[in-house]
């Protein structure tokens, strides 16, 4: 899909002289997607803290060891 949009050119050599990815097309594809990837990341960071029954000393892996053993999964 070809897209025309006019882009600052002096934002878009910083971007260039940084990443140096050519041809000018590349950095833009690259800007994008790390854009989106940090604006993810920021929805994300959003629901940190948020859980309100959460134990930081829950032993998942005895919770699992010993769901595996009711299954007869245990080696």
């Amino acid at each position: 899909m070809d897209t025309n949009r006019a882009i600052d050119p002096e934002l878009l050599e910083r971007a260039l002289a940084i990443g140096g990815e050519r041809p000018k097309t590349a950095t833009v594809t690259v800007a994008l997607e790390e854009y989106f990837a940090r604006r993810t990341q920021a929805k994300i960071i959003e629901h940190f803290h948020t859980i309100d029954d959460w134990n930081p000393y829950h032993d998942y892996k005895a919770e699992r060891s010993h769901h595996d053993h009711k299954l007869g999964l245990s080696g």
